[in-house]
């Protein structure tokens, strides 16, 4: 599965798959039917599921790499990203260690296909699951 496929299965569930989701190591940036922004994280032993209002997404301009003008322009792309303000309304989370027995980092070596089916487990503890059908 790749990110362009994740956003199609998204699509049909009424989820919509946001930039500045990666596929590796998988983090996940979904808007969720009532505009709450659901954070995905697949990082050492741990799945986590944070969700948060809309106005929590934010754009910041990456710098050129010379940064010099000549050869780029002085400003590069954006990229959507939550706020480093932002806090979580919810936050659900599989700990592998204990769930599992994994030890070192088995969550960031998931692919997204697998990471996904943890995903949408998560997504069944949220408050809007009724508005998510399966």
């Amino acid at each position: 599965m790749n990110l362009p496929a994740l956003a199609d299965l998204l699509a049909s569930r009424g989820l919509r798959l946001l930039p500045g989701s990666y596929a590796v190591p998988v983090e996940l940036l979904v808007q969720l039917p009532d505009a709450t922004i659901a954070h995905f994280t697949a990082r050492g032993t741990t799945l986590r599921l944070r969700t948060y209002s809309p106005d929590a997404l934010t754009s910041i301009t990456i710098p050129a790499e010379c940064g010099c003008g000549d050869h780029h322009p002085q400003t590069g792309p954006l990229r959507v990203t939550l706020s480093r303000y932002a806090e979580p309304l919810d936050e659900h989370l599989i700990d592998g260690r204990l769930e599992y027995g994994w030890q070192t980092h088995e969550a960031g070596l998931l692919p997204l296909a697998d990471a996904t089916e943890y995903f949408f487990t998560l997504l069944t503890h949220l408050p809007t699951r009724e508005l998510i059908p399966a």
